[in-house]
Order: C-alpha cells, then structure tokens, then sequence
C-alpha cells in the first residue's frame, strides 16, 4: 500500500484527500496542512515511487502503471481507512489521477479541486514531450526534468515552486522517472476523453494568471462543463498552492466548504 498519513480529528467532519504531481510528495502540501486541519479530516499520499512510497511494492508495480492503476492505488488507502467519500485536491499531473478517480469510482468522490490543471497539451508542450522520449535514455533524467520545470514555471518569482519540485524529483530513481514518463503516451487520448465527458461532482479549477501553458484551455473546458468552476489566482504560475498558499487555501476552503 501506499505511504499515507492521516489527521483526523472529528468522525463527522469530511475527508480532504491531498495528491501531489510527479516527481513531488505529499510535502509540495506543506503550506495547507495547518489550515485545512482546522476544518476537515486529511489525508496525504506518496503516490508509488515517490516520498516515502519510494521503495513500496516496486516489483508489483513492475507492469502496472496506467493512471488507472495510479488512481486504484489512492482507492485502496481509502478503502483501508474506511473512507466512503472524500474530497480531492490535485496539483498538475495529480490533477489528471483525480479526474481518472471521479471517472473509475464516482461515488468515492464529493468535489475535486485541482490546481495547475493539465487538460490539453498544447504544440509546445507535445514538443517537450516528444523531445523527452527521444533523448530519455540518454541523458540524466534530472536534466528533463529541470529543462520541463524552467520551461512550465519560467519567471523569478515561480523560482520556489520550481526549485521546490526539482528537489523533490531528485529523490526519484531513473527508472522510475522512465515509468512516470511513459504515461505521457496516454495522457493526450485521456484528456479528449474528460473534455468530453463532464463528472457529476463539483470541481473547482484553481489556476494561475501566468500559468500560460495550462489556464487557456481550462477556460474553454470550464465554458463547456456546467459542474466546473475556475478562480484564477493573479501573479501566479504554474504551483498555486506553493507560490500563493494564503489566497488558495481561502478559495479552496470556502469551496469546499460551500459542498461539504
């Protein structure tokens, strides 16, 4: 099973369950921990191969990594701690685990926030992406993945949010990377897929002003789905909750206050 860690405090309070990106951990979610704890149950994961679910069941997962499968493994913490329904909170490719969550075991969900949503690879990145695969066995992973993070979260002031992410993808091991990386082969099907498909549950984009590869189509997919909202935080990059944790944590909370 995953590296969880729990806070519960109240049986009748609701379940905020925080999933981070690749190559990060559940610390990325260090500056919304104290004020989410003041209203809700939460939980934090290690999705496999990251933070402390580094080393967990590594033969297991041997074949196994779809988002689908990425997604089961959240569900089964759940179903251990006898979690029925819960809130999700996402940031960047963890928003795209939540989506594949609400479409696999929509009861399991009441609302999704996701942060730094990835709904459409846009010409740019589809580049990055083909250039990785191209030169992934190559060169030190490091150096795609600090090449990706300069070019996602490029202005002085994402510096933190940056560094903060390529600090936590050196603790990844090569081959782990390589895994990670080959789901980008399904990642542009999936998401015509959920552009399509609009979830029952309330979700709630929370984007930055300067997130210019990720806000455009959020905006056209939140015009398009009746059940999704968007708040844009401004002076923001990629990494909301990292570079503006005041202001996402009120958006955040208020929201899933208002459907609690």
């Amino acid at each position: 099973m995953l590296y969880y860690k729990e806070y519960k405090s109240s049986e009748k309070r609701d379940w905020v369950v925080f999933v981070h990106g690749a190559g990060g951990s559940s610390s990325i979610w260090f500056s919304q921990l104290r004020d989410f704890k003041k209203h809700f149950n939460v939980l934090m994961v290690d999705l496999r191969g990251h933070g402390k679910s580094k080393d967990l069941l590594q033969k297991y997962y041997e074949d196994n990594y779809s988002f689908e499968f990425i997604s089961q493994d959240i569900l089964d913490v759940l179903d251990h701690l006898n979690i029925d329904k819960a809130h999700f909170i996402g940031v960047s490719l963890g928003t795209i685990i939540i989506r594949t969550i609400a479409e696999i075991a929509p009861d399991r969900v009441k609302s999704s926030i996701l942060c730094g949503a990835i709904t459409r690879l846009n010409v740019r990145s589809r580049i990055l992406v083909f250039v990785g695969h191209m030169f992934k066995r190559f060169i030190p992973y490091m150096w795609l993945y600090k090449l990706f993070a300069w070019i996602i979260m490029p202005k002085k002031h994402h510096a933190k949010s940056r560094n903060l992410f390529i600090r936590e993808a050196k603790k990844l091991y090569q081959k782990e990377f390589l895994r990670w990386f080959k789901l980008t082969n399904e990642v542009n099907p999936l998401l015509r897929y959920f552009k399509e498909k609009e979830v029952e549950s309330p979700m709630l984009y929370v984007m930055g002003s300067e997130d210019y590869m990720f806000l455009p189509p959020v905006k056209q997919i939140v015009e398009k789905h009746k059940n999704s909202t968007l708040k844009v935080i401004e002076n923001c990059g990629h990494v909301c909750n990292v570079e503006r944790p005041g202001a996402f944590n009120r958006v955040s909370i208020q929201y899933l206050k208002a459907h609690s």
